[in-house]
């Protein structure tokens, strides 16, 4: 029973009522859709928004471009894994190698042992030497 609460979806059977790839020269952003006027197209919104395909630019101060920024450096990771009983809290020592919007790449020279550490589990970086930090937006270097 649906009543008058709700009106059950209704879909075109061809495609001369229904845009497939959804590319209007009028309006990009929305679909051609009978059963609604112009319905947002969220695909086309969203790579207008996020400019698909392309990389973060390097004055966004998130954590992965500081961390570039001091590639080479010695640090201690602190990291948290909380649903682990036997690696709850453990600190990672070593240089860093790379650093992604997900992860960090730390080798140690000492043990010649490499780590491969998520980012949703560092808490937090401490560097035995001058943090490199930079705003590229403002021309300033910390």
């Amino acid at each position: 029973m649906n009543g008058t609460y709700y009106q059950n979806p209704t879909f075109p059977t061809n495609q001369n009522n229904y845009d497939v790839n959804m590319n209007h020269a009028n309006n990009p952003g929305m679909i051609n859709n009978p059963n609604s006027a112009n319905t947002p197209n969220p695909i086309n919104n969203f790579n207008q928004d996020y400019n698909i395909g392309t990389s973060l630019p390097m004055e966004q101060s998130y954590i992965e471009n500081i961390l570039r920024l001091n590639k080479g450096k010695m640090v201690k990771a602190y990291v948290s894994f909380p649903d682990s009983t036997e690696w709850r809290n453990k600190i990672f020592a070593g240089r860093i190698e790379e650093a992604g919007r997900d992860h960090l790449i730390i080798s140690n020279p000492n043990t010649g042992e490499w780590d491969l550490i998520l980012m949703i589990y560092l808490n937090y970086v401490t560097f035995d030497e001058r943090i490199n930090y930079s705003h590229s937006y403002s021309e300033k270097n910390f």
